[in-house]
């Protein structure tokens, strides 16, 4: 017992030290740490269901199952993406609307994609308005889209009235020598500001979009609280569907989400406090 509480205790300094470096303050996050073949808590997510296309002529029914949705014990969010012996193919996709928006800041997951034709991964953000506010007019910000037939390639976008779809602002990196992104878990980030979306991967800024940088006649609505949504999509009109290559189950992996704010000036007081109490922590170890 002493030496779980040790280690708890230490990685609440490592902690409070990292958001004391950065300049940052966690203000939401989920870490998956559930038993295996457990669900996310209500109080954070919920789903949404159904088929349908969603928009882009995806082939999945989205489920709340647990065949799709579940803890695997070791610390991670799996949503699973299914083929049946009818060949109806279910997945999961999740959300926390209703549950917790978040006006600017630095939104970031750490992800290990699946890979495959036609399997597409994302996660993504979408205005509180769109109860009210159609899509695109609601905003749209992709942190992380990838399709499995560009395995090194990472998508940032965001979507708005008079660019979306097709005429997205979108933005990418790919992996140096051919690297897969399904090789490993990687950290997916924006930070997002009032006038700017920086995207990130694994913390190493790669584009901007900025209000000051979007196209003659077209509106910056990215100046309202988002949602968060995770899912796994199977099909559309992007990635294209799946073929005799693509196999069955595909999973994705979420080890954690995070918001983070920026701190104030009492608040890096306060942090940098509890850095030199960890620092002096660590050093009678």
């Amino acid at each position: 017992m002493y030496l779980l509480k040790a280690a708890a205790a230490l990685l609440s300094i490592a902690t409070s030290v990292s958001a004391q470096d950065s300049g940052w303050k966690l203000v939401w996050s989920d870490e998956f740490d559930g038993p295996a073949r457990s669900q996310p808590t209500s109080s954070k997510w919920g789903y949404d269901l159904g088929g349908g296309g969603w928009g882009n002529h995806e082939l999945e029914d989205y489920s709340d199952k647990l065949d799709n949705v579940f803890f695997d014990g070791h610390g991670h969010l799996a949503i699973r993406a299914l083929r049946t012996e009818t060949g109806r193919i279910t997945s999961g996709r999740l959300k926390t609307q209703g549950r917790f928006e978040v006006q600017y800041g630095r939104i970031e997951a750490r992800i290990k994609v699946p890979s495959g034709q036609g399997i597409w991964p994302a996660f993504w953000m979408l205005g509180k308005s769109i109860a009210s506010t159609p899509w695109p007019d609601c905003g749209e910000i992709d942190v992380m889209e990838n399709i499995g037939r560009e395995p090194s390639t990472l998508h940032g976008t965001v979507h708005g009235p008079g660019y979306s779809g097709a005429r997205a602002i979108t933005r990418q990196i790919s992996l140096p020598k051919g690297s897969r992104l399904a090789s490993r878990f990687h950290v997916f980030s924006i930070e997002w500001s009032p006038e700017l979306i920086e995207f990130s991967l694994d913390r190493h800024p790669y584009a901007k979009v900025g209000r000051d940088s979007m196209p003659v006649g077209v509106r910056w609505v990215f100046d309202q609280p988002f949602f968060l949504l995770l899912n796994l999509a199977v099909g559309g009109d992007w990635p294209g569907n799946p073929n005799g290559s693509t196999r069955f189950p595909q999973t994705m992996l979420v080890d954690w989400v995070r918001v983070w704010k920026r701190a104030s000036r009492a608040e890096r007081a306060a942090l940098n406090v509890d850095h030199v109490i960890a620092l002096d922590l660590v050093g009678r170890r």
